[in-house]
Parts: structure tokens; C-alpha cells; sequence
């Protein structure tokens, strides 16, 4: 295969996320937003010592695994991967995406571990409770837009007043929104040029509340009649005939030139900057910034799975995940996680805690939880979340999770896990080891940045007993994993954690900084 020739083959399997491997004769080429069993034509864009990559021209026939999509953007929307696949298959392909990253990681260098497949979203339309809708045009100097990316292009916006991954109020909202500013004939900001107004337009609604905090992001560019226009705004979305509550409108000012949502002043023009939503009983306050997971019934699947995995805090080792006799994986941890006094006695460790989610469903049942998360607005959204629940035994701490642990003076019996898509910060991952925790429970939005980092950790004394896949992300071709990693024997080390030999610090962590790139961005 030559670099700008065009070749047909077929899409033998797609590795994560989205890389379809297809067959051009007795050669592999790397095709992305293919689909298993599609035969394509493909223009090769790289060729670099044997490996080959291209991009996807034409699909000639469609895969056997497609049955229709529902959405009228499908293919042009850069969003959604398998939306024309039957939901059990594209649940299947995710499965084995996770579990061929975890095996090429952990088969033959520990014990067998556990494989518990992938849980289903409870819903697999309109689970989406965020959604960021860009500003642009379709095409260059067409219309103005609002939406998602086009598959493929920097630059040009699909308006996806059709998305399936939402219910109708954010539909309503995109539409309102967008047929006002374009109305006014009002200018979007322009990447190149750095000119224009606006930019984005966050959406958050809860599931279980039905609260609903709209954000208009823009420049602070054409300051005239800007009051007029933005009150004109907000006025149109009161007026809607929204299913949920309208509980705020926000009004974010962003001059920085890079593309992402954030604040150099916020201000609230109707109503609050936050909403609440409910997860396993327990209600959160989630403010503009804060993050959340965006699939909240999944979220329920995702917490309670990894609750069961941190099983008993008594200091045994975790048994098999099975629910107790009524039912409920709660039980049987309640009742073990307690000194003889019948107490909690077991400090936990949340890292990279967000708004304080696990670490409040853990709060029961612990002596104290530690959440440590960089956000700083997410912090403070934890101490009034846990505040309102009730819980006294949480502790929330703002910083980088790299530095934050060299002031803590507590030492944890357990870790729990939640870091951003690119990993553990590989100069952090050395102190979690060395805290020596009979187990671990990681959390990932990212398989091949877990996998990653379960190399460090089998290199230090680590094992993975259970992983299992949640998928929280319907027809796209992102996935949630969580390990349960318990500690060995090598290197000398106990279960008993002060009759250790050796601390981990004095090993070497084979592990190169350059390979996680400096980005703290978050999925969802």
C-alpha cells in the first residue's frame, strides 16, 4: 500500500475506540468510523514502517450488524459510532474492545482474573444529561449553525436538531436558541480569525429532578445592544414548553482563543447557576462546571458496581461481588465494614472525586473518605452535596492529586479511583503504590489508559481480580471499565501493611511521562 492510493477491503473487527482493521489483501490498514463486516474504499493517509492508515471514502456495502439509524445525522454528526448497529451488538463489540486491551495487559504475567462482560445502559436513547452545542457554520460562509462537530472537520458544525442521545427539551432549547441568534443575524466566533460572538451553548438537565440550567457562552465582543439581545434570549427560553424545570440561565463570558467552555465571568440571568440530581438516594447540587457523570441512570449502574467491588472494609479480602441475602450488595458492607465497637474503622481514599459521588455512597460505611479533585468548583459543589446528605465523615481537598498527597497525614486502608481519560499522572502513581492498600478499585472512562497504568501496578505488586465493562455511553464508541486490583506477595510485601520489606519509591516504575500528554480534559 502507497501513501494517496485508493484500495477497497473489508473491516475485519474495530479496536478501541473506534479503529476498524481492515483487509486489503494480504495487508492491514487502520480505517476510523468504520463498522465490523463493511466493505469499504479507503484513501491510505499514512504508511510508516509496516503499519498503514486511511481514511474512509466510500462504504460500498453496509455490515451485516446494521440495521437502520433513528437519527438523520448519523455519518455526518461526528458524535455517534454504532447508532446504525442494534444496540446488543454494538454492546458486544465494546466487550471485546475492553477486554483485548486488558488481556494483552494482564494474561500471562498474573493469576487469572475475573471477566464479568459489560452492564447495559438502562436506557439507550435520550440518556444524555449534558450536552455542549457549538456555534459555526455547516459550511464555509453558510448559515449559522448549532451543534456537534462534522465527522472529520475542524471547523464545520452540524445542527443536530434531530440527536437521539437527548430528550425533546434539549431539541427545543437548540432550535429556540439557534432561530433567535440567527434571526438577529448575530456573528459566530471564528477560529481563525479570532472574531465573532458566539461560541457555545451548555445544556444540563437532570434525570430524576428534571431541573434544567441552560449556559450561552460568547466573547465579550459586540458590546452593542448586548443587554437588549442577551434578556431577549433568556426571555425565549422561559417562554418554552419545556417538559423539565427552567431552574437557571447563565450568561459566560470566554475571550480565550482555544476551544473549550470556560469562565472569565459568569452571570445569572434568571433563576440559579446550578440544578440537583438524585443518584442511589442520595441528592446532588451540580453546578456549570462541576463534573458529573452524563448518563445518570448509568451512573446508578456505575457507582453500585463499584461499590460491590469495595465489598467488605473489614481488611479481608473482597469475595466475589455476589449481592447479600435480601438483595442488596449494601448489606453484607454495612454489616462487615465496623471495628468490634461496631463502628466504621476504615479510612478511604477517593481520588479524582469530582463532586463527591463515591466518596459519599461510601461515607456510610467508612470511619472517614478523603476526596481529592483539581476542580476547585467541584470541590465546594462535594462539601455542600455532603453537607445536605448528611454525611459528617467526608473530607474534600482542592489540588492536584500529585501533590495533595504529600500533605495528607492520614494513610488509607482502601483507594478508590476516578481519574480523567488520559490516566494517573505517572509521578502520582508511585505514591498511591506506596501506601501499600490491600485493594484498589479503579475506575476508567479510558480502557487503554487504564491498561497503561495496571502495567505499573502489576510491576509493583499488584494483581486484577474483576473487571467488567459499563458502558455509559450509548452508540458512541466510549466505554467505562472498572478493576478491582488486590496486592500480592511480591516483592516481599504482606497483607499486613507494617510488615512491609520494601516501600514501592524504591522501585523502578517503568513508566515514561512523555507518554500522557499535558491535558486535563475530562469525557462527557
Amino acid at each position: 500500500m502507497k501513501k494517496g492510493q485508493v484500495y477497497e477491503g473489508i473491516v475485519e473487527r474495530v479496536d478501541f475506540p473506534n479503529k476498524g482493521v481492515v483487509r486489503v489483501g494480504e495487508e492491514t490498514c487502520i480505517v476510523k468510523n468504520s463498522l465490523p463486516g463493511q466493505k469499504i474504499r479507503l484513501c491510505i493517509n499514512k504508511q510508516r514502517k509496516g503499519k498503514a492508515e486511511g481514511r474512509l471514502l466510500e462504504v460500498i456495502e453496509k455490515s451485516p450488524l446494521e440495521t437502520g439509524t433513528p437519527c438523520s445525522h448519523f455519518g455526518l454528526c461526528g458524535g455517534c459510532t454504532y447508532l446504525s448497529c442494534g444496540y446488543e451488538e454494538q454492546a458486544k463489540i465494546k466487550e471485546a474492545q475492553v477486554k483485548k486491551i486488558l488481556d494483552n495487559v494482564l494474561v500471562g504475567k498474573q493469576k487469572p482474573y475475573i471477566w464479568e462482560g459489560i452492564k447495559q445502559s438502562p436506557n439507550v436513547y435520550e440518556y444524555r444529561n449534558k450536552m455542549e452545542f457549538s456555534f459555526g457554520d455547516e459550511y464555509k460562509d453558510g448559515p449559522l449553525a448549532l451543534g456537534m462537530h462534522k465527522r472529520g472537520s475542524f471547523y464545520d458544525i452540524v445542527t443536530v436538531a434531530d440527536c437521539k442521545l437527548v430528550d425533546s427539551d434539549y431539541r427545543l432549547i437548540l432550535q429556540a436558541v439557534l432561530d433567535y441568534f440567527a434571526e438577529k443575524n448575530i456573528s459566530f466566533f471564528h477560529r481563525l480569525t479570532h472574531e465573532g460572538y458566539l461560541r457555545h451553548l451548555l445544556v444540563r438537565k437532570a434525570v430524576k429532578t428534571g431541573e434544567i440550567l441552560v449556559a450561552l457562552v460568547t466573547t465579550s465582543q459586540n458590546p452593542q445592544a448586548v443587554e437588549n439581545l442577551i434578556q431577549g434570549f433568556c426571555e425565549t427560553l422561559k417562554t418554552l414548553p419545556l417538559q423539565g424545570k427552567l431552574t437557571g440561565v447563565l450568561h459566560i463570558i470566554n475571550d480565550s482563543v482555544a476551544d473549550v467552555i470556560q469562565s472569565d465571568e459568569t452571570r445569572i440571568l434568571y433563576g440559579q447557576d446550578f440544578f440537583y440530581e438524585e443518584l442511589l438516594g442520595l441528592k446532588f447540587r451540580v453546578s456549570t462546571f462541576s463534573f458529573f457523570q452524563t448518563n445518570s441512570l448509568g451512573a446508578e449502574v456505575l457507582y453500585s458496581t463499584a461499590r460491590e467491588y469495595i465489598g467488605d472494609l473489614s481488611g479481608k479480602k473482597a469475595d466475589t461481588g455476589q449481592a447479600g441475602t435480601d438483595g442488596n450488595a449494601d448489606t453484607d458492607i454495612t454489616a462487615e465494614a465496623a471495628d468490634k465497637s461496631g463502628e466504621p474503622d476504615k479510612v478511604v481514599f477517593d481520588l479524582y472525586s469530582g463532586t463527591g459521588t463515591i466518596a459519599q455512597l461510601m461515607a456510610p460505611v467508612a470511619k472517614k473518605v478523603i476526596g481529592v479533585e483539581i476542580i476547585e468548583e467541584a470541590v465546594e459543589a462535594a462539601k455542600k452535596n455532603a453537607e445536605r446528605n448528611g454525611l459528617t465523615n467526608c473530607e474534600f481537598i482542592a489540588g492536584d492529586v500529585l501533590k495533595v498527597l504529600d500533605n495528607i497525614t492520614e494513610k488509607p486502608d482502601l483507594i478508590i479511583l476516578d481519574p480523567p481519560r488520559d490516566g494517573i499522572h505517572p509521578k502520582a502513581l508511585p505514591k498511591i503504590i506506596d501506601y501499600g492498600v490491600d485493594r484498589i478499585v479503579y475506575i476508567s472512562c479510558k480502557p487503554t489508559s487504564l491498561a497503561r497504568d495496571l502495567e505499573v501496578f502489576l510491576e509493583n505488586g499488584y494483581e486484577v481480580e474483576r473487571a467488567v465493562a459499563v458502558d455509559q455511553f450509548p452508540w458512541t464508541a466510549n466505554c467505562e471499565t472498572i478493576a478491582l486490583l488486590s496486592k500480592t506477595d511480591k516483592f516481599g510485601k504482606t497483607s499486613d501493611t507494617t510488615k512491609e520489606k520494601d516501600t514501592i519509591s524504591e522501585k523502578k516504575v517503568n513508566y515514561r511521562e512523555e507518554e500522557i500528554p499535558d491535558c486535563g480534559c475530562i469525557y462527557g
